[in-house]
């Protein structure tokens, strides 16, 4: 517990430091307890590759709820809302330069409860936090703790922009948005993600080992001109 201790603190000190930015202020629920550890779905093991660049997913939180539900194995539905939510930390992914990427590299037990209570209002689903940490952060990172250390520290320097009041809402609209308000970003490095409906579902960002803004390599998703669904959030403020 010793060595973990600093580790949860410079997570809290990210959370009070950047609440302007993307982590928000809530409160999690009592009770809040680590999912338990699952063994990885067969096939889906993929060890022994070179890490080339990181992917940070940020989810649109409602349209999460909608399509994937209870059906998406290993990638639950986020919790019932703790406070009005429009964009989620979805994880940080270490990548190789091509498919198949990293994967369940390791078995790892359940994430420690301060942890959990530490990422919980970036991540408001106990289950979620731990596939991503057996599913990706085990392939980079020795423990929980410095895994989400790394993500919230991406995560809370970004500035979400507001995208619900626009009346007609394009991948190009997107990826304006969030370099309007991080000029450190780069359109190269901005992956738009979309159901097959069109509906908008998330933004990817890539940075190179350095955690420096990249191209994806894999491209950048939905190109500028395309149109975009949005499921609204409960209070369209965001």
């Amino acid at each position: 517990m010793k060595a973990l201790a600093p580790l949860l603190g410079s997570l809290a000190i990210a959370s009070a430091a950047t609440a302007a930015a993307a982590a928000p202020a809530c409160h999690p629920p009592k009770g809040l307890a680590p999912a338990p550890a699952y063994d990885p779905p067969p096939g889906e093991v993929v060890r022994g590759v070179p890490i080339a660049y990181y992917l940070l997913a940020i989810t649109w939180a409602p349209e999460w709820r909608r399509h994937k539900g209870d059906t998406a194995a290993f990638a639950p539905e986020l919790d019932p809302e703790p406070w009005p939510q429009g964009f989620a930390l979805h994880g940080l992914w270490p990548n190789g330069a091509a498919p198949p990427y990293p994967r369940y590299c390791r078995p790892v037990g359940p994430i420690p409860a301060a942890v959990v209570r530490e990422m919980y209002c970036r991540t408001p689903s106990a289950k979620l936090l731990q596939h991503e940490w057996a599913a990706h952060g085990a392939c980079a990172w020795d423990t929980p703790a410095a895994y989400f250390r790394q993500a919230a520290a991406l995560y809370d320097r970004i500035r979400l922009p507001h995208i619900e009041k626009r009346p007609v809402l394009t991948a190009g609209d997107l990826r304006a948005a969030f370099m309007a308000r991080n000029a450190w970003l780069r359109p190269e490095a901005i992956y738009v993600a979309a159901e097959a409906d069109g509906t908008f579902s998330e933004i990817r960002l890539c940075f190179d080992t350095a955690y420096r803004p990249a191209a994806c390599p894999g491209g950048n998703g939905a190109p500028d001109s395309q149109a975009l669904g949005l499921t609204p959030s409960t209070t369209r403020r965001f």
